[in-house]
């Protein structure tokens, strides 16, 4: 039985792809184990999947000025050594990295150790933690064709991202019962990450009494968002966090207005549903969310607009369009080449392992 360890933590995006990996290398006889940090969401996340967790310690490399910045690589170089300890106890095949500060030193210590990795970066350009490990990966898995150019020709795979599969077999049905919604109007999906944003939240609730003459709505709007004088509002459904109903939910949902982060739009292209991408502002990010849109919308899956521009109108006016001409959106996402992204990644992880 081949050995492989997973990597990647510090926000949801570097491990829920990892968790949608694991069926299929079960299937292809692999021994898994997991590498993260000691209380990160990585554990939090792998707690149900039933596979050993190792934690090491980690630190934070930043582009900043942060008094941090003189402790925390020491972290990374006891992280490194705990990596090498681990790599030598538990002789993996290879170790597959879904990025993050976390799994910087896990790579390291794979490439000291003569074990291949492979790397996956999510958006369009790879951030710090990824940069810093490419050098030492075997491959490079990325989910947009223009990534390809930041990274070694002789390392880049286009595969996509890997999309749970129990997202995939959703009931529109249950979905419906549950938010009390009829047959007679469109669903729309709004979801501005697992924290919410206040700029979406606001902004949909502005235009419900518009919006809800011709859609009902279900609103993920993140932890402590709810707004109670809503509740009982006929045709809006409120979430803060939504589990394992969301399979149902996207089942339902004719349009999605969601942020741009990779894995969630990764999962729009996965269940072709038509959206609108509101990219976090590069005032409260490093621009990713808005490269990742930008590549959406050239290549017909999305319709983009960024916070600075939007007006209650703007927005209205965009979504009945959208709707409107949903089939060309679902019709552009059929041809992409990304949709079997966990069997291209678990096919290049056998042809890799050693």
């Amino acid at each position: 039985m081949k050995k492989i360890i997973l990597t990647g933590g510090g926000t949801a995006g570097h491990v829920t792809p990892n968790i949608a990996l694991l069926p299929r290398l079960r299937e292809a006889g692999f021994e898994i184990t997991y590498i993260g940090s000691y209380n990160g969401i990585e554990k939090q996340l792998l707690k149900e999947q039933k596979i050993p967790y190792y934690g090491i310690s980690s630190g934070k490399l930043r582009r900043y000025f942060d008094i941090k910045n003189f402790s925390d690589p020491l972290k990374v170089i006891k992280g490194l050594g705990q990596s090498i300890r681990l790599m030598r106890k538990l002789k993996p095949d290879l170790v597959f990295s879904k990025g993050g500060f976390v799994s910087v030193p896990v790579i390291l210590a794979a490439r000291f150790c003569h074990i291949p990795s492979i790397i996956h970066e999510s958006d369009l350009t790879p951030g710090l933690a990824n940069k810093l490990a490419i050098p030492n990966a075997a491959k490079v898995c990325c989910n947009f064709p223009e990534t390809l150019k930041y990274l070694p020709e002789d390392k880049a795979v286009l595969t996509g991202s890997p999309i749970r599969s129990e997202l995939l077999s959703g009931n529109k049905e249950n979905a419906r019962k549950n938010c009390h919604f009829t047959n007679e109007k469109p669903v729309l999906f709004v979801v501005g990450g697992s924290s919410g944003s206040k700029f979406i939240n606001d902004t949909i609730r502005g235009l419900l009494p518009e919006l809800l003459k011709t859609y009902q709505i279900i609103h993920m709007c993140g932890k402590g968002n709810i707004e109670e004088s809503l509740n009982r509002t006929a045709g809006y459904k409120q979430y803060e966090y939504i589990g394992a109903e969301l399979s149902d939910i996207f089942a339902l949902a004719d349009l999605v207005i969601s942020r741009a982060g990779a894995n969630s739009i990764c999962e729009l292209l996965a269940l072709q549903k038509p959206n609108i991408l509101i990219p976090l502002s590069a005032n409260a990010s490093r621009g990713d969310q808005i490269l990742n849109a930008q590549s959406f919308e050239k290549q017909g899956f999305s319709v983009v607009i960024e916070e600075e521009v939007i007006t209650p109108e703007k927005l209205l006016n965009m979504i009945h369009e959208t709707y409107k001409n949903r089939d060309r959106y679902i019709s552009a996402m059929k041809k992409s080449t990304m949709i079997n992204s966990v069997d291209k990644i678990v096919t290049l992880i056998e042809e890799t392992a050693k």
